[in-house]
């Protein structure tokens, strides 16, 4: 069953509950207007970064952030800095997309990944963040990545973070 989330109380619990499920897996997290976006990233980048240009109305990039970067820009960097499509509450995951400009490898090979997502963004669960695709994955055959939390293995014995993806992922929500 998919619920549409419109604002108050409902939208304020869905909020709650993605907070809640990042701090499960260990993501840390800043809620900003889109004014103070480029601040928020400024304050948990670890530079050198780089990044992928955000959306209309999700803010700016700070200047330290580029989003022209070489491949070997991208294997040095410490960074990486991408657009959520989405949040899913009841999971503490992040959506982001495959595309063109790189959002796909700058969240997978730095050290810390910093996700920027529209509080507008977050739903409530799998079945909502599904509607929402459904047609994008019809119509254009695109993917997403699911991503919850930082990378971890466990196949060759103890918990080791950062095996496939990032060791640190940071959420900047942004509530307009």
């Amino acid at each position: 069953m998919t619920t549409e989330i419109r604002g108050g109380a409902e939208r304020d619990r869905v909020l709650d509950r993605f907070r809640d499920r990042l701090d499960d897996f260990d993501v840390s997290h800043t809620t900003v207007a889109p004014g103070g976006v480029s601040d928020a990233v400024r304050a948990v980048v670890e530079p050198p970064a780089v990044g992928v240009s955000l959306p209309e109305g999700r803010g700016e990039l700070p200047s330290g952030v580029p989003t022209e970067w070489s491949p070997a820009d991208l294997r040095g960097a410490a960074t990486g800095v991408t657009p959520a499509s989405l949040g899913i509450a009841d999971y503490g995951s992040l959506v982001l997309p495959t595309t063109a400009d790189g959002v796909e490898p700058v969240s997978l090979f730095a050290e810390r990944h910093v996700a920027v997502v529209g509080a507008d963004d977050v739903v409530g669960g799998m079945a909502d963040a599904l509607t929402h695709l459904g047609d994008r994955f019809r119509a254009d055959r695109e993917s997403v990545i699911v991503a919850t939390g930082p990378s971890a293995t466990a196949d060759m014995g103890a918990l080791v973070q950062g095996a496939h993806g990032p060791k640190a992922v940071h959420a900047i929500i942004v509530q307009s």
